[in-house]
């Protein structure tokens, strides 16, 4: 690009922007394409961005230090693209209205609270040996060698009892049939 009219407030005449462009618009749309992993339309408003700069910094492109304003661009495009890049991973990622749908709805306070006090209800109702399992094993998290070695049985025992245990809470519990399993 050549020196070309400024106007009366210090930016490039737009005759000069479109042949900036023409003539430099694919390397670096190409070079922002790949900064931007492929997002076209990131790209794209990059490369307008880089043009925005462009118009603003009229002495950047009549330097006579160098031929071509095409390292300037492409610098001016690899800073604005990392600088893009920083900004979306500085904030958390956004989140469109399909996730939103398939998001879990988690219960309030009160239906936990009256989900505990159900399985309360139920865990009272089993053998003392099938609560012990069911206490240590779910509740208490222990494994199944740890609960075995806790009550004295061997570990096939617990592994029976917790399933027994869980198998009487399902009759009793019959709407909390799914989170049992």
């Amino acid at each position: 690009m050549t020196a070309g009219t400024t106007l009366t407030n210090g930016t490039t005449a737009d005759h000069e922007l479109v042949a900036l462009q023409r003539e430099h618009g694919r390397p670096l749309f190409a070079l922002l394409l790949r900064l931007c992993d492929g997002d076209r339309q990131r790209a794209e408003d990059l490369v307008q961005e880089t043009l925005v700069r462009a118009w603003q910094h009229p002495e950047a492109l009549r330097a006579d230090a160098f031929d071509s304003v095409r390292p300037w661009l492409m610098t001016v495009g690899r800073r604005l693209a990392i600088d893009a890049r920083r900004a979306r991973q500085a904030r958390p990622p956004e989140v469109g209205d399909a996730v939103l749908e398939n998001a879990r709805v988690i219960a309030d306070h009160a239906e936990r609270a009256t989900a505990a006090l159900d399985v309360r209800e139920a865990v009272k109702t089993l053998t003392p040996e099938h609560r012990e399992v069911l206490v240590l094993v779910y509740f208490q998290g222990a494994s199944v060698a740890e609960a075995a070695e806790a009550l004295g049985i061997p570990a096939g025992t617990v592994k029976s009892r917790a399933y027994y245990a869980l198998r009487a809470l399902r009759r009793v519990l019959p709407g909390y049939a799914a989170d049992l399993r």
